[in-house]
């Protein structure tokens, strides 16, 4: 059984520490049910605290942990509005928790300015990370060697996760479970969760919801165009000339609204597609590097790599072991 524990800490916003919850408190009941079990939830989804004692919200409402700081295979940093320099001397316990689970293979997820426990602890050195705009001027002054970019509202390096908000968080939540539970106990909860904001689901493509939060129409017609069209041959000078840009008027647009480069992005659209084929199927290496785009499953598996740092065959592999391939 998978434990998520959700980290509770004066001045924690009540809100993004219940959304968070909420949301796996689901996720369990629904795995529970696929596996034949509706009475509970298939994993513990517990709010702790530094020592195991209550809490004092932003809004001064009282909350009352579960469990200290407990073993646990993915954890959950909800935003908080506190100065953070009381708040780590306040829990300096918290700061070794993260760096043993993190060591021990346990998923790290940041809402906003959850992100700076993780940055705290060295964990995201020479790391993409992202916060809540209104803290990113500190954030880069107090965690220089971070590498912190205000286009994205979503973040993902070496099992460490950050989300910019409320929107961008739900969309982590659900990369997260289709991660650990398949994409269909994350198809049925996007359909719940994020009908009203018109959010599209593909399973292994959840984590680009929040680099659409921008204002760029243009831009974000081209995303929903690649989306359907990422494994096709195409040059995005005709992209670009198709959405009346002109090249270099569209790779400046594309990383502005984005933080990432066009050919960074339709990489990411492949090998995210991929990993959903991987998890999901039987297919052959050859037969899915063909189908996201790369005729040559040599080169597929390079780029991969780079991307995960593991093999298309070592992450299937992962898969195999949870119980997701039949």
């Amino acid at each position: 059984m998978n434990r998520i524990c959700i980290l509770a800490t004066d001045g924690v916003f009540a809100s993004t520490l219940m959304h968070a919850k909420d949301f796996f408190h689901m996720a369990g009941l629904r795995h529970a049910k696929r596996l034949g079990d509706e009475a509970s939830p298939a994993f513990d989804t517990l709010i702790v605290s530094p020592d195991g004692g209550p809490v004092k919200t932003f809004s001064g409402t009282e909350i009352t942990a579960e469990a200290a700081l407990i073993d646990a295979q993915v954890i959950i940093l909800p935003a908080f509005w506190h100065e953070f320099d009381a708040l780590r001397a306040g829990a300096p316990q918290v700061i070794d928790w993260l760096r043993e689970r993190h060591a021990a293979g346990a998923l790290l997820a940041a809402e906003a300015t959850g992100a700076f426990w993780i940055a705290q602890a060295g964990l995201l050195d020479g790391k993409e990370a992202c916060t809540h705009w209104r803290f990113q001027q500190e954030f880069a002054t107090r965690f220089p060697k971070v590498t912190l970019t205000p286009g994205k509202q979503l973040t993902d390096s070496d099992n460490l996760f950050c989300a910019g908000g409320t929107t961008s968080s739900s969309d982590l939540y659900l990369y997260l479970v289709e991660r650990l539970y398949g994409p269909g106990i994350a198809q049925g909860m996007a359909r719940d969760i994020l009908f009203e904001v018109r959010r599209s689901y593909s399973p292994g493509r959840i984590g680009f919801g929040g680099q659409k939060l921008h204002q760029d129409g243009s831009v974000l017609q081209i995303q929903e165009w690649l989306e359907e069209h990422f494994a096709e041959k195409f040059r995005f000078e005709d992209v670009a000339r198709q959405h009346g840009m002109s090249i270099r008027n569209f790779m400046r647009r594309f990383q502005a609204a984005t933080g990432d480069k066009p050919l960074h992005y339709l990489q990411r659209l492949r090998i995210e597609t991929a990993k959903g084929l991987l998890s999901t199927t039987r297919k052959s290496i050859k037969t899915i590097s063909y189908e996201v785009g790369y005729d040559d499953a040599s080169f597929f598996a390079r780029l991969f790599r780079q991307h995960t740092q593991l093999s298309p065959n070592d992450y299937r592999q992962q898969y195999r072991h949870k119980g997701g391939l039949s």
